[in-house]
């Protein structure tokens, strides 16, 4: 009696495991014979303005929200403001500019931020309050 069921416990894990396995080959090969695997755009960096970034480029991709984030703690809590990590430092190095000369905002498509937010599925609320491009008149980067 006990080893029957022993036996019945067992079949039934190995009939699942059998439908797992051919749940997952028909999706791998349903996948490959239709080429509906997605095509992932790699972000667009356009060239900053500035000679260097103020943090190594690895630095900057990895953590240039953290550094974003203190310097928001800094200017908002202490009044401390110094352009070092400025979201506006950043956005007057990286800003391109159209055929007429105007500077796109960063946010735009293509642009800067957006292309690798989008890559990276992060969504960026800096621009609901912070302005997008650099303004024409006054330059906040060192």
């Amino acid at each position: 009696m006990i080893w029957s069921g022993l036996i019945e416990c067992g079949s039934k894990r190995r009939s699942r495991a059998r439908r797992i396995v051919a749940i997952t080959l028909g999706l791998a090969v349903g996948m490959g014979l239709t080429g509906s695997y997605a095509e992932v755009n790699q972000p667009v960096f356009p060239s900053a303005r500035g000679d260097q970034c103020v943090e190594p480029v690895d630095v900057m991709r990895r953590d240039h929200f953290e550094f974003l984030k203190h310097q928001r703690d800094k200017t908002v809590h202490e009044g401390i403001r110094t352009p070092r990590h400025s979201l506006a430092g950043c956005i007057d190095c990286h800003a391109d500019k159209d055929p007429q000369g105007r500077f796109l905002p960063v946010n735009a498509k293509g642009q800067f931020c957006q292309s690798c937010h989008v890559y990276t599925a992060v969504k960026i609320d800096c621009f609901s309050c912070h302005a997008a491009r650099p303004s024409e008149r006054v330059s906040q980067s060192p």
